[in-house]
């Protein structure tokens, strides 16, 4: 690729992100999209906005861009949480990084490059490759400057991590000490319970519990199989809020909507009155043995958060299999579907899905392939004469090899997060935001490896397929060719950089598929409630492995190809105003990990660091430069170190929660009486069928004999509001 191919993709992807950025500070203006655009906040939307001839809603503006830059970082924590403050440190720490590896690489790395031979062509006919270390000599004597700069940047990074690790540290036991209600500190989630015959799954908690328990042991709540009840009653829920939005009269017989899409009479659609018809009464309860709906999990509660944690850390019984216990996520965060699976099956879910993830990273090297092919089209054409033909006029050539590829594989890569998300979801995963992390550090491999080092390999392959396939194959010749690809490569991530990166933050801004399915309820199904669209949570899954690919290529690229850190830089400025944008505005948090998204950080940038460094240590020795390889030997084995350093001291707070932190506020609680107020809470702090849906179950209560007797029959259901849906029975102790 040369320097025109560069530009002309450079072009490409600044039009069209200076096209969309333009078109998103238009639409966010329009008052049928402030659900698309700013989630919750639709009461605050300005009632001069509603004016459909205000002219201040068709001019482009940047006042989203200083909201955004203004907005505190205390603000942030308020709307996103401890999660959303992660991920924006993650950014702001690449922006620090790569700004100084910039200032080193740009000044003094990229002349070196440059000059280090001396025939030349016209700027803009020059290849990609005379700005990489590929230029410089074997043996020159300026190669001390590239291994100076890569001790600067190592340093400086693991300098940042480590104050930032520090600091997240610091901010995760503070969210811990914060939470004093959170019913997740006293609840147990336990899981294969063993089946009897005599006795139902209830009765033998009960029983366990309180033999091995009895002085911490509160309740329990069984889980029951209500998914598809839970599914019906939130689509109910949509469905009715949805028709009720294009209410003409107050009273429910009398209205009638008209479907919006094929234009059908004033009768397309009726809803009925919620009170019962005169006369007329059905039994809400077909089969009233709740056992028969159990399933062998339960939400246990304690009467201490410390009692909890040994509970939960403990083996119960010498088989592993049965009496598993996990401390219970949140009630909004618990993943109630997993929940209804049989644990025993999951260790054989979680093969099945290695196999699997396997089998599509082997699939995906076609693409990857096919995209390496168009870069290099000078070479495939020495193999596949006839397309020499289609790339005879230049502008041809340029957008094919500096354009095209990227977009191609981004399209691609585009349909790697929901598949993660299902193989996630196999799993086991028995939170939401567990199987949103699980699904991040899954899309990370994923592109990690198909991105990077599939296209470094095909590199090489492309280089090396007239001399000999095997020679690739040979173990001893790995590294050699690695260090020679990474240089070449470096051209392929520039453009993918561009459109990868530059693109991605102009859709984020637009919200595509958010705008389609606005635009679809308001003008086809008449919808005109912003309140029942729906709202989305930050895609950390998608976001965080995109941000950590462009680090790891900044990294390795950084020494070895120093132009593409100018385009990175300006991807990372622009992510900074879109995410916290998108964070203030657009997404709703409805749960969250605390912050247990840095670890992937961390370890994710120390292994670009070492990856970088051991690249780095093979091109000087391929330049045959004994000096500059004796100390980067040095400089990995004390990343590493740094890396097992914050491993025992900072990673521990992310897997266990502290003893003594608990037992505090434990203590805190019960010398003000809060304690009372809390046990109160527990029974009704869980519950399986969403409550938006409260209202329908409350309704479906008052108007059904059944429910009402079984109530009364039953003597551990203490509230008529546990009996909306079997998974809400507390067995308490006498």
């Amino acid at each position: 690729m040369n320097i025109s191919a560069l530009l002309t993709s450079s072009g490409i992807n600044t039009a069209v992100c200076a096209v969309l950025f333009s078109l998103y500070s238009i639409l966010r203006k329009q008052p049928s999209l402030v659900s698309v655009y700013f989630g919750q906040k639709l009461a605050q939307v300005r009632s001069k906005r509603n004016d459909p001839f205000w002219l201040q809603r068709f001019i482009p503006s940047a006042s989203w861009i200083v909201k955004s830059w203004v907005a505190s970082e205390e603000e942030l924590f308020a709307t996103g949480g401890l999660d959303a403050v992660v991920f924006l440190r993650a950014v702001v720490f690449s922006i620090r990084v790569f700004s100084v590896a910039g200032v080193i690489c740009l000044f003094l790395v990229l002349p070196l490059n440059y000059f280090g031979k001396e025939e030349h062509k016209h700027i803009r006919d020059e290849q990609l490759s005379v700005f990489t270390i590929e230029d410089v000599k074997e043996g020159s004597r300026w190669l001390w400057a590239h291994c100076l700069a890569l001790y600067v940047i190592s340093s400086c990074a693991c300098i940042l991590l480590y104050f930032e690790y520090k600091s997240i540290t610091k901010m995760r036991l503070a969210y811990i000490t914060a939470s004093h209600s959170h019913p997740s500190h006293f609840t147990v989630l336990v899981r294969a319970i063993p089946w009897s015959q005599e006795e139902s799954y209830g009765v033998k908690v009960a029983k366990f519990f309180t033999d091995y328990y009895s002085s911490s042991y509160l309740s329990h709540q069984m889980i029951y199989h209500s998914g598809a009840v839970q599914k019906l009653m939130t689509d109910a829920e949509k469905i009715y809020n949805m028709l009720k939005s294009n209410s003409m009269d107050q009273h429910y017989g009398s209205r009638l909507l008209r479907c919006g899409f094929c234009g059908g009479t004033s009768t397309s659609f009726k809803i009925l009155s919620p009170e019962p018809e005169n006369g007329r009464t059905t039994s809400c309860l077909d089969s009233p043995d709740l056992r028969e709906k159990e399933c062998g999990v339960a939400l246990v509660f304690f009467r201490t958060r410390y009692a909890a944690l040994v509970a939960s850390e403990g083996l119960q019984q010498p088989n592993p299999m049965s009496w598993v216990t996990d401390l219970a996520p949140e009630p909004s965060d618990i993943y109630w579907s997993n929940l209804y699976v049989p644990y025993r099956i999951f260790w054989i879910r979680k093969i099945a899905i290695l196999v699997a993830f396997i089998l599509f990273v082997t699939f995906f090297l076609i693409p990857v392939v096919f995209t390496q092919s168009l870069v290099h089209l000078d070479k495939v054409e020495k193999i596949f004469p006839f397309m020499k033909d289609i790339t005879e006029r230049r502008f041809m050539k340029q957008l094919i090899t500096g354009y095209l590829p990227s977009v191609i594989l981004m399209i691609f890569l585009s349909i790697v997060p929901p598949i993660m998300m299902v193989f996630s979801t196999l799993e086991g995963s028995i939170s939401r935001s567990g199987r949103k992390r699980s699904t991040c550090i899954k899309v990370l491999y994923f592109v990690i490896w198909n991105v990077f080092f599939a296209n470094i390999l095909t590199e090489a392959a492309i280089d090396h397929y007239q001399d000999s396939i095997m020679k690739l194959g040979d173990p001893k010749t790995i590294p050699n060719q690695l260090a020679k690809a990474v240089p070449s490569t470096a051209t392929f991530f520039v453009t993918y950089v561009l459109t990868s990166g530059w693109a991605s933050l102009s859709c984020e801004l637009i919200q595509p598929f958010p705008l389609l399915y606005n635009s679809f309820y308001r003008f086809i199904l008449r919808n005109k409630d912003d309140s029942s669209y729906g709202s989305y949570t930050f895609p950390y899954h998608t976001e965080v492995p995109r941000v950590l690919l462009f680090g790891l290529l900044g990294f390795t690229c950084s020494v070895l190809a120093p132009l593409i850190l100018p385009f990175l830089l300006v991807y990372f400025f622009l992510a900074y105003l879109v995410y916290r944008n998108q964070i203030l505005d657009v997404y709703v948090t409805k749960y969250q990990s605390g912050g247990l998204y840095w670890p992937i950080i961390h370890n994710t940038t120390i292994f670009s660091l070492v990856l970088t460094q051991i690249i780095a240590l093979g091109v000087f020795g391929i330049k045959r430069s004994p000096i500059a390889s004796s100390f980067t030997i040095p400089l990995i084995i004390c990343t590493l170190l740094f890396h097992e350093y914050c491993r025992q001291r900072f990673h521990p707070v992310f897997k266990k929660t502290p003893a003594k932190t608990i037992i505090d506020m434990d203590r805190e609680d019960e010398h003000s009486g809060r304690m009372e107020e809390i046990y109160q809470k527990l029974p009704s702090a869980y519950f399986q069928i969403n409550s938006e849906s409260r209202s329908l179950g409350k309704s479906l209560e008052l108007n059904c004999p059944e429910i009402q007797a079984n109530s009364r029959e039953t003597g551990n259901i203490s509230r008529l509001e546990d009996l909306e849906t079997p998974g809400k029975m507390s067995a308490r102790l006498p």
